[in-house]
């Protein structure tokens, strides 16, 4: 298996739905449907999809999780939790005026109400989602957060949901946890159901089903972003252990079959070790298949003049997560702009990012790094803007403001100010 990528193409990215037109057909019916009949359409796609048969919705009260979740995977989640808050507390959700302008002006903070974070709980079941997406909730001040995750039919003990999902909850201090998935499960959480309550906003990467109906609820519902498969730039240079660049390919590579892990490096040394650690480390990993598809799809090498054209192809490429196994990867960070989390040097790699180090894991993917950020304690508050103007401001400024609404053509406008000038 070659990894060298010599086709640009890898440069340019459609996004799935621009890729399969009828599979948002398919999703716009699933939302329809659920919007119709609620909790009945929520039961039937459960069986449908999940294979799995309910009577109720929600977990309530919470299976005993604890005799199924080893103590330092209990642990390990502590700790993750522990480093998410400490992170997302330092992020400035600031209320402030000025009586600079007259009178005063300003803005208020306030966190949403009621918040819906998907978990993921397929192949692969997420757990730290939950904190990924919880913990930035519960920073910001949300009061009420709700986990929605696919039916798992591997746990009946736990009701159908992954016991270590179970334990994230209770960690971040949710109690409410319904056992629904796809697109059925954003429109519940966006439109509300007989027995769900609607969120304000939602939260949480997902499979392309889902993906599709945050795209089709946004508007009614806020929606955190569109994340899609994947994707991580490594820039290396000949300095870089092979190994751990290797590795950290893989680790990107076993998520989907259309994610994408790429290695952007000048050293043709280093492309062949790295070649070689991944077709060695392949042979003894769970989802060789997986890998092996992604790398046969837009995944692999690429040798590049230097390190300058490997910034400025990553930058252009704008990815999730861009890493940079360099000497000196401080002196090479200004030269990126488009990525959503930036790991300079080989002792902070992106698996990190993903479980403890302390930003969400839910980040922008497909590009879209070139104007979005990755989930924080921002996307859960609302910012509303304050004017107390003083008596002698507004004669001041009202008169400009009827020449503006003049000019418009909006003389109803232009009254509002003159009545008061």
């Amino acid at each position: 298996m070659s990894l060298q990528l010599r086709d640009p193409a890898w440069l340019e990215r459609r996004a799935a739905w621009d890729q399969d037109p009828e599979l948002l057909v398919r999703v716009a019916a699933l939302i329809t449907d659920v919007r119709n009949r609620g909790d009945l359409a929520l039961r039937e796609q459960a069986e449908r999809f999940d294979k799995v048969a309910l009577e109720t919705l929600a977990l309530d009260p919470l299976p005993d999780w604890r005799p199924y979740v080893a103590p330092e995977v209990v642990a390990a989640l502590q700790t993750a939790h522990a480093r998410l808050l400490a992170f997302h507390q330092k992020q400035p959700l600031i209320s402030w005026t000025t009586e600079a302008l007259g009178g005063i002006l300003g803005q208020r903070v306030t966190p949403l109400t009621r918040v819906g974070c998907y978990v993921p709980g397929g192949t692969a079941p997420l757990i730290s989602t939950v904190l990924h997406t919880v913990v930035p909730a519960r920073a910001a001040g949300v009061g009420e957060i709700v986990i929605a995750t696919p039916p798992n039919p591997d746990f009946p003990q736990t009701g159908y949901v992954h016991p270590a999902i179970l334990a994230a909850a209770e960690i971040a201090g949710v109690r409410e946890v319904w056992r629904i998935g796809g697109a059925g499960a954003i429109a519940a959480l966006a439109y509300g159901t007989a027995t769900l309550r609607r969120v304000d906003k939602l939260a949480g990467p997902g499979s392309i089903w889902v993906t599709l109906a945050k795209k089709l609820v946004f508007g009614d519902v806020g929606v955190d972003g569109l994340p899609g498969p994947t994707e991580t730039i490594v820039i290396a240079d000949a300095d870089a252990k092979p190994e751990w660049v290797a590795a950290d390919l893989l680790a990107q590579a076993e998520h989907d079959v259309l994610a994408s892990a790429i290695l952007l490096t000048p050293s043709a040394e280093l492309a062949g070790a790295v070649q070689a650690c991944v077709e060695e480390y392949l042979t003894a990993l769970p989802r060789a298949d997986i890998i092996t598809q992604t790398f046969s799809r837009g995944s692999g090498i690429v040798l590049v003049r230097d390190l300058d054209e490997a910034c400025a192809l990553a930058d252009r490429y704008a990815p999730e997560h861009l890493c940079l196994a360099v000497r000196e990867p401080w002196a090479w960070a200004p030269k990126i702009q488009h990525a959503g989390g930036l790991f300079l040097g080989e002792h902070s790699f992106e698996v990190l990012g993903d479980y403890i180090a302390g930003p969400s894991h839910v980040m922008p993917t497909g590009g879209t790094a070139r104007f979005m950020s990755p989930l924080s304690a921002v996307d859960f508050v609302r910012i509303t803007s304050i004017v107390a103007l003083d008596p002698a401001t507004t004669a001041t400024i009202a008169p400009q403001a009827a020449l503006l609404a003049d000019a418009e053509g909006l003389g109803a406008h232009a009254l509002a100010a003159r009545c008061r000038a």
